[in-house]
């Protein structure tokens, strides 16, 4: 599913433009980006955890050269997902696998 196939579906489940499901979404989006900048977590109850890790400075390698490199520390977002999520998604696969047996 890409942005636009999310908001129509957005606007069809809320039975309202899409339009305003945009904005609606674009508003979660620049939230949680903004949030996740300050240094602040984003918890929604059920559903997940937007967070950002540190990465600290570590050796790698150039895959063509075989040369050593250094990676530099890094900051990287992360989302956890919550055990409600997890459950729902594993429910499908569950109720999916069933029908697929002979």
């Amino acid at each position: 599913m890409n942005k636009s196939e999310l908001v129509a579906a957005m606007a069809e489940k809320a039975d309202m433009p899409k339009k305003d499901a945009e904005k609606a979404l674009k508003a979660f989006v620049e939230t949680v980006e903004g949030e996740l900048k300050s240094g602040n977590k984003v918890q929604l109850v059920g559903f997940g955890t937007f967070e950002v890790i540190e990465r600290k400075k570590r050796e790698g390698r150039n895959p063509s050269t075989k040369e050593k490199i250094i990676i530099p520390a890094s900051k990287a977002p992360k989302f956890k997902a919550g055990k409600a999520l997890k459950e729902a998604v594993n429910a499908s696969k569950k109720g999916a696998k069933k029908g697929k047996k002979k």
